[in-house]
C-alpha cells in the first residue's frame, strides 16, 4: 500500500492521488470547482499562474490604490483557476510547481490586502504568513517523517488557502484590519503550533514510528 494511501487510512479523509496534491491546502470552494476542473485540459500549475496574472496587474498598476472591487475581482479569478487546477491530476512535468504557485499567490495577496487596509494593518498581515509558514511546514514534513496528514478538524479550521483569501477580503471590505488579520494570526498559530506538538510527541513515543517515502520525488529524481 503506498504511504498516501495508508496517510488516508488513518485519518479516515479522502486520499489524495498524489503527495504534490496533499501539500496543496484546498479548501471546500477549491475542492468544489476541482471536480468541474477534471475537464480542463491544462497543468494545474499553469492554471494557478495564470489565475494570478489579475492580481499581479491590479498591483503593478494600481498599487495600493486598488478598489475592493477590483481586488474583489482579482481574487475570485485566482480562486476560480486554482480551485479547477484542483481536480486536474498532478502528473506532469512541471507538477512540482503547483504547490510553491499557491503559496506565492497567497502569501502575496495577504500582504497586498493588508497594505490596502494601511499601514497599521501590514505588521497584522505578516503575523498571519508566520502562522500559514508553519502549517505548509508542518504539512510538509508530518508526511515525510510520520507518514499523517493533520487531523480533518485542523484543516477545516484552516479554511484552505481559498477560504482565506476570501475572508481576508471580506475583512477588508467591512474595514475589519488590522484586528481581523491578528485574531486569525493568533488563533491559527495555537491551533497549528499545539496540535503539530502534541503530534510529534505521540510520534516519538511511538514504539514503532511510520516510515514515509516522497513518491513525487523520486518520481522527479527520475
Amino acid at each position: 500500500m503506498s504511504a498516501v494511501a495508508a496517510i488516508g487510512r488513518r485519518v479516515g479523509a479522502a486520499q489524495p492521488a498524489t503527495t504534490l496534491e496533499s501539500y496543496r491546502d484546498d479548501g471546500p470552494i477549491a475542492r468544489l470547482l476541482g471536480v468541474a476542473g477534471r475537464r480542463v485540459p491544462l497543468p494545474p500549475a499553469v492554471l494557478e499562474l495564470v489565475g494570478g496574472l489579475p492580481l499581479l496587474v491590479l498591483l503593478l498598476v494600481h498599487g495600493d490604490d486598488a478598489s475592493n472591487g477590483a481586488v474583489a475581482a482579482a481574487l475570485a479569478f485566482f480562486v476560480l483557476l486554482a480551485g479547477l487546477a484542483s481536480g486536474r491530476p498532478h502528473r506532469d512535468r512541471v507538477r512540482w510547481a503547483a504547490p510553491p504557485v499557491l503559496r506565492l499567490v497567497e502569501y502575496s495577496a495577504t500582504l497586498y490586502i493588508g497594505a490596502l487596509a494601511g499601514r497599521a494593518s501590514e505588521p497584522a498581515a505578516f503575523a498571519l504568513l508566520c502562522a500559514l509558514a508553519f502549517r505548509h511546514y508542518d504539512l510538509v514534513y508530518r508526511f515525510r517523517h510520520q507518514g499523517l496528514y493533520p487531523p480533518a478538524w485542523v484543516s477545516a479550521l484552516a479554511l484552505g488557502w481559498d477560504g482565506r483569501l476570501i475572508l481576508g477580503w471580506v475583512l477588508l471590505a467591512l474595514g475589519a484590519l488590522p484586528a481581523g488579520y491578528y485574531v486569525l494570526a493568533a488563533l491559527f498559530a495555537s491551533v497549528f503550533v499545539g496540535e503539530s506538538i502534541a503530534s510529534w510527541r505521540r510520534f516519538g513515543s511511538a514504539e514503532q514510528p511510520v516510515g514515509y517515502e516522497d513518491d513525487d520525488e523520486e518520481d522527479i529524481a527520475e
